[in-house]
């Protein structure tokens, strides 16, 4: 009998290295001048099996926003009660930017093919609004809103405005080729909109 466990790291193992493969094609010849035939070929895969790993061509740039929008939501559960949403959310990104994978010289470059990109940026919305929903009701609670009670909208204002800041403060290191610090920019760019 196989091992789930076994399978579902083979699984993750086989997914990385088709990405890893996929992303040094986009970034060496652009995004729209790679096609998944290309890719599948340079991984060693067909193409049926490649769209077996990932749903869409995009997905192969922004596959892991799924699995970083857990591990932020993970974070997010972990942190003190007490501790006030914009505090709580700030610390939760945090494992944005300690994730091995994470490299400013890798993340400067994919935020610009990604904003060059129209089908990246409609996928990167997609993605970013579960992230949307996943956080939401961790900050309701800690904001107290009863589940099932009136319509409250400061937990969505809180994260998509926190999850905005972030993507600005992305954008602007980026431009500066990862020459700041992302957590200044971030709290900066949180200070504009909270003051």
């Amino acid at each position: 009998m196989n091992d789930p466990g076994l399978r579902e790291r083979t699984r993750r193992a086989v997914r990385t290295e088709i990405a890893a493969v996929a992303m040094r094609l986009f970034l060496d010849r652009g995004f729209d001048r790679v096609t998944i035939d290309q890719v599948a070929a340079e991984a060693g895969v067909s193409r049926r099996s490649l769209f077996r790993y990932f749903d869409t061509k995009e997905d192969l740039v922004l596959g892991n926003l799924a699995d970083s929008a857990e591990a932020v939501l993970a974070a997010l559960e972990a942190r003190p009660a007490g501790e006030d949403a914009w505090t709580a959310l700030r610390a939760a990104f945090q494992v944005l930017v300690e994730n091995p994978a994470f490299s400013a010289d890798r993340t400067t470059r994919t935020w610009r093919m990604l904003r060059e990109t129209p089908s990246l940026r409609a996928r990167y919305l997609e993605k970013h609004l579960r992230m949307v929903d996943l956080l939401v009701p961790q900050v309701a609670r800690r904001l107290g809103v009863a589940p099932g009670g009136p319509p409250d909208p400061r937990p969505t204002a809180i994260v998509t405005s926190a999850l905005a800041c972030l993507d600005t403060a992305v954008e602007v290191w980026a431009a500066s080729d990862g020459e700041q610090r992302l957590e200044d920019l971030y709290d900066q760019a949180v200070a504009a909109v909270r003051s």
